[in-house]
């Protein structure tokens, strides 16, 4: 039987026997839910969105209780197996996969608790935000996420959270109340302000590094109809730098996210466009309509070539927004530009264009205004500190196959130099997260605090498939 080495992620060969020897608890407890190589089932439980060359586990434990997470963590640790924990799988960097080890397959613990009296919403740990928005929805009510509706509840909230309500709502961290976690012996702990603060301090912001989160309560806020959608223009410097001012100057209910990017041949898009660059907008206005005309004047100024914004249910915005298809491969870097009410001019906005328009392949530079409710938490409350930046940046692409994935990182590289997306890191758009991306996503002090956490709570390392804090 092999050991699994936590400091270099890597699996000495083991042999079938020894493997189904130490798998013997867990097949016992799941059954035909503990899914090998050649079972069926498998090659789409080990399928998650664009990242890097793929990766086979030896198995994959489809759980349905807290009973079964923590069976599993413990037969993981005895035997040594390396462990990945899948909530959504739609990580970049493959995360919830490991090459020779058991995933922890989340996603059928996906019940939903929307207590409306109560204000909060409870998510079982593979919970995905399209179902939990739609939930809340139908009460009027929303916990804010990202913009994309396969992302798991339980990923973007442990890392962050940026999306449509952040700017009037804060980080979908900021909203998490508490939560059930299980840890590497199978211990069942609650994390909240009065129990295990320490916890559920570096939950929030330090990602799937202490436990397996099992269920999380979150803060549930009045959202009903809102004004959103999607609008795009022709790419010229001057307009990217007055969208980007305009949200950085807007109300805090103003908020979304800004691609600069190839257009696809959408049905909505001009057909002259596909295949070019274009600026893309989709946003929300949680205000009243009025403020929503006022905010959006500066947009529509530019002469849209295409304007979806209308009038909607806040969970219509999550309809169909799948993300990436499944199974490609891909790069990405993140970081966080100026302070305050700032806004790239338009010799940065220049850059961006031409960096998309110079791709190897599907690219875009994506830019989520911050500001308003984030940067009013104080930057030492939870482990996400990057509470002062006035934007965060992605540059990201793709490429059709492994083969050519050095040219999309190539142009990663590059294109993010050129744009300052450097030194400060968000770790839920991590690529390869290194020693060094770890480093740039947590301040010193942060980092420090994170791996006495660490240390008290998963000292073996077994949570290691992540954006790996150290004991």
């Amino acid at each position: 039987m092999s050991t699994h080495d936590s400091t270099t992620g890597t699996t000495a060969p083991r042999s079938p026997e020894a493997l189904e020897r130490a798998l013997a608890p867990l097949a016992a407890a799941l059954g035909d839910r503990l899914l090998t190589p050649a079972a069926a089932g498998f090659a789409e439980a080990a399928t998650v969105f664009v990242g890097g060359p793929p990766r086979i586990p030896a198995a994959i434990a489809r759980v349905r209780s807290t009973a079964e997470v923590g069976t599993a963590l413990v037969v993981a640790r005895d035997a040594g197996l390396p462990l990945a924990v899948r909530a959504g799988g739609h990580h970049q960097a493959r995360h919830a996969l490991v090459d020779g080890g058991l995933v922890l397959d989340l996603r059928l613990l996906d019940g939903v608790e929307i207590d409306a009296a109560a204000g909060v919403g409870r998510a079982q740990g593979g919970v995905l935000a399209g179902a939990y928005t739609a939930a809340a929805g139908a009460q009027g009510l929303a916990t804010g996420f990202g913009d994309t509706a396969t992302v798991g509840v339980g990923g973007i909230t442990l890392g962050g959270g940026i999306g449509y309500l952040s700017r009037r709502d804060g980080l979908t961290l900021d909203n998490l109340l508490g939560a059930q976690v299980v840890l590497a012996d199978g211990q069942v702990v609650e994390a909240g302000p009065d129990e295990n603060p320490d916890l559920y301090w570096a939950l929030r912001g330090g990602g799937g590094n202490f436990g397996v989160v099992t269920r999380l309560d979150l803060r549930l806020r009045e959202v009903g109809t809102v004004t959103g959608g999607m609008m795009m223009w022709e790419p010229t410097p001057a307009g990217l730098a007055t969208i980007l001012r305009a949200f950085a100057e807007g109300p805090e209910e103003f908020a979304g996210m800004i691609n600069v990017m190839v257009a696809p041949p959408a049905p909505m898009i001009p057909a002259e466009l596909h295949g070019t660059p274009v600026l893309m907008a989709l946003l929300v206005h949680s205000g009243t309509s009025a403020a929503a005309d006022e905010a959006l004047a500066p947009l529509r100024a530019l002469g849209p070539v295409l304007d979806g914004v209308r009038e909607l249910p806040y969970a219509a915005m999550f309809e169909g927004a799948g993300g990436p298809p499944a199974g490609g491969v891909g790069d990405a870097r993140t970081g966080f530009l100026g302070r305050g009410v700032w806004a790239p001019d338009e010799d940065w906005a220049a850059a961006a264009i031409e960096a998309v328009s110079g791709a190897a392949g599907p690219a875009a530079v994506n830019i989520r205004p911050m500001g308003g409710a984030i940067g009013r938490v104080d930057p030492a409350a939870t482990a996400f500190a990057h509470r002062d930046p006035a934007f965060m940046v992605t540059v990201g692409g793709s490429a059709p196959a492994a083969e050519a994935l050095p040219a999309t990182q190539e142009w990663v590289a590059s294109a993010a130099s050129a744009l300052g997306v450097a030194g400060r890191g968000y770790v839920n758009f991590m690529g390869a997260a290194t020693e060094e991306d770890v480093r740039n996503a947590y301040p010193e002090a942060t980092l420090a605090r994170l791996r006495e956490v660490k240390r008290e709570y998963d000292p073996g390392n077994l949570f290691a498939s992540n954006h790996n804090v150290r004991p």
